[in-house]
């Protein structure tokens, strides 16, 4: 197993309500000193931890996080905010009601809204795969594969299930070229990660494989198995 491959395709995260600068400043200098492939946090800290990082590390935030129901206005602004403030890439949650309702439409018109303001930045669109039943997964590997979108995430992490390998098996059967897959919560070992890699995905939204490789580091034998 190649630990440091697997790290170099986290995106370590945190996203708590309590998270304080203190600890966003933590999370970037491990990300740094683990090499990995960014940071993901909360809107409100785009700015300083872009001007902390440099371009030493990609910053990437969350949109309409983690429900999903802020209207595309309201989403739009908050891409276009956390852009001019510096984030490098952008995990946006889909509206989970209008795809119960088969408003496909309006799915498609946000994301494709949301990528336009983007431009040549990452965009990710969250599915929430936990609320959703197959044919709706399905779905959503579709339509994101129609709206130009760079990848197709499971999860917030914040809802009743994260990442499972069954998940990025389907969405590797359904989606187009140019899709990439990224799984999200409840990673919390370097074998389980590396299996989701095997599977295809080619991101992973986690807070754990980087203080599994501290405790290791430093001899310690304690997983933190709480978190993201």
């Amino acid at each position: 197993m190649d630990k440091e491959r697997i790290l170099g395709a986290v995106d370590h995260t945190l996203l708590g309500q309590e998270a304080t600068w203190a600890q966003i400043q933590q999370i970037c200098d491990d990300a740094i000193r683990y090499h990995t492939a960014s940071v993901c946090i909360p809107p409100s800290y785009v700015a300083a931890a872009k001007s902390y990082v440099g371009e030493r590390m990609k910053v990437c935030t969350v949109i309409g996080f983690p429900n999903g129901y802020n209207t595309t206005a309201t989403k739009v602004f908050e891409t276009e905010d956390a852009l001019e403030s510096g984030a490098d890439e952008i995990d946006m949650v889909i509206n989970i009601g209008d795809l119960k309702d088969k408003r496909y439409d309006k799915i498609l018109d946000e994301i494709r809204s949301i990528k336009t303001v983007c431009g040549d930045h990452v965009l990710k669109v969250i599915i929430e795969t936990c609320l959703l039943t197959e044919e709706e997964k399905i779905k959503m590997c579709r339509l994101v594969t129609e709206s130009g979108a760079d990848y197709i995430k499971t999860s917030t992490g914040f809802s009743k299930a994260g990442a499972s390998f069954e998940d990025i098996a389907l969405f590797a059967r359904h989606i187009g070229p140019g899709i990439k897959m990224k799984a999200a919560g409840g990673i919390a070992s370097f074998q389980d990660a590396d299996r989701f890699l095997e599977l295809g995905a080619e991101r992973l939204g986690t807070s754990r494989l980087v203080k599994l490789a501290k405790e290791e580091e430093h001899g310690q034998t304690n997983p933190d198995t709480d978190g993201y």
